[in-house]
């Protein structure tokens, strides 16, 4: 690699870590009351897939560890919003479903996210916004081949 593409490479990821921690603050101010951005995720995740997973599935999906995950899993069944329970074919696993609670929390925090998100978006443009979400996509899609 030349220095031309070593100093673009570290110019493009300074960037997108900048741009995560900005929106992760963002987002941790909006979410309602005792929602971190992990329980949002998960929430969200449940929500969109319709079906249960194991916690082995969902860390897999966030690229976290099996205890990470638990963690998490413990705090949104503390709070009401998933059931979890033993999977009949293999008692040793578990298996985690969306409960109405947490479809509700979800959707308050979706909500309480949304004038934000639509309020970067809006200042950005539909079209740079529209133009970046391939390359973004490209990039995720790299990281997660190498993971």
């Amino acid at each position: 690699m030349t220095d031309d593409t070593n100093a673009l490479a570290v110019t493009l990821f300074s960037e997108i870590l900048t741009a995560d921690q900005l929106l992760r603050n963002r987002l941790s101010r909006v979410l309602p009351k005792g929602m971190e951005i992990s329980h949002f995720s998960v929430l969200n995740h449940l929500s969109s897939i319709g079906n249960e997973r194991s916690p082995a599935q969902l860390a897999s999906a966030f690229h976290v560890t099996r205890g990470a995950m638990t963690n998490t899993l413990n705090k949104l069944k503390w709070a009401g919003y998933v059931h979890i329970r033993p999977d009949w074919d293999d008692a040793r696993r578990k298996m985690v479903a969306l409960s109405p609670a947490g479809r509700q929390a979800r959707n308050q925090a979706i909500s309480a996210i949304t004038p934000m998100i639509n309020e970067v978006v809006g200042h950005l443009g539909e079209g740079k916004v529209r133009s970046v979400l391939p390359v973004l996509r490209e990039l995720r899609v790299r990281l997660e081949d190498e993971n």
